[in-house]
């Protein structure tokens, strides 16, 4: 648990370091915000238990003049059919993990002073980011994601949507007895993402529609020289603006349901638990 400890705080540092670092200009726009979501039909492979997991998360989007940062912190704790290391399934300690994203655009169009758009695309950015997590699992995950590539900015009355093709590199951990080798380089990737975030309102009530969607080529072989196939994670969310409608103070407090869903998570397949279909409940506090 120290040791999970010191991942955590030293994983923290790093990402708030790379996201408070000087830009360009000052920012033009910023949000952020902590985050609460719960669920008890989570999976883990090669795990037949639905697993309830709490997890809090801290989140901040920024823009300036060239371009814009996302940062997403989430702390995830299972309950004990998801056991830490050292605990038996149903008995014990639930495991924690921490899972970090960084990703920076920088606009095209702004750094070219020129009009990029064409049809509904209204911009052109180049992102990287990188994806870090560690859990205290017997596996004992330590994932090393590195991410390139172009982004097609939609341009849409309100919100943002963004579909982008990452060129993905990845490296990983496996502390269990059963991993013929421990630590793995994965074949280069690629991944298809696509975020959005759309607010609209339901006669009265403010509300907003969010999420992203990663599709996640093959990535060669497993610690246990299996082939991976191509993984899908999808997690969205409707959410309502309770902070409107309270205490008439907008995008402060948001409360709403979510859904998680997963096809061959991290690549596994053919056992238990490699598929998640996943209700959630969840909130935000934005500051």
């Amino acid at each position: 648990m120290k040791q999970l400890s010191k991942r955590i705080f030293t994983v923290s540092a790093l990402a708030l370091a790379v996201s408070a670092a000087p830009q360009v200009s000052a920012a033009t726009w910023s949000d952020t915000y902590v985050g609460y979501r719960y669920g008890s039909e989570f999976t883990e492979p090669s795990n037949p238990n639905d697993v309830e997991k709490h997890i809090l998360q801290l989140t901040h989007a920024s823009g300036y003049a060239y371009g814009q940062n996302f940062f997403n912190l989430d702390i995830l704790q299972s309950d004990d059919m998801d056991p830490a290391n050292g605990s038996a399934r149903g008995e014990g300690d639930g495991a924690l993990e921490a899972y970090l994203t960084y990703r920076h655009q920088l606009h095209l169009g702004k750094v070219l002073d020129k009009d990029l758009s064409f049809g509904p695309v209204k911009e052109v950015a180049l992102s990287a980011g990188f994806d870090l997590n560690t859990k205290n699992t017997q596996f004992a995950p330590r994932k090393q994601l590195l991410l390139v590539g172009p982004t097609l900015k939609f341009g849409l009355p309100k919100g943002f949507a963004d579909l982008s093709l990452f060129y993905a590199y990845e490296r990983n951990h496996c502390g269990a007895p059963f991993c013929q080798q421990s630590d793995i380089s994965f074949d280069p990737y690629y991944v298809i993402n696509l975020a959005w975030g759309v607010p609209f309102n339901a006669g009265p009530v403010p509300m907003k529609f969010q999420g992203f969607g990663n599709y996640n080529g093959a990535k060669g072989q497993d610690y246990n020289f299996n082939e991976t196939k191509p993984e899908v994670l999808v997690r969205t969310s409707l959410m309502v603006d309770v902070g409107q409608l309270a205490f008439n103070k907008s995008n402060t407090l948001w409360a709403g349901v979510g859904y998680e869903y997963w096809d061959n998570k991290f690549g596994n397949h053919g056992k238990p638990g490699v598929d998640t279909r996943a209700p959630t409940f969840q909130m935000e506090w934005h500051f």
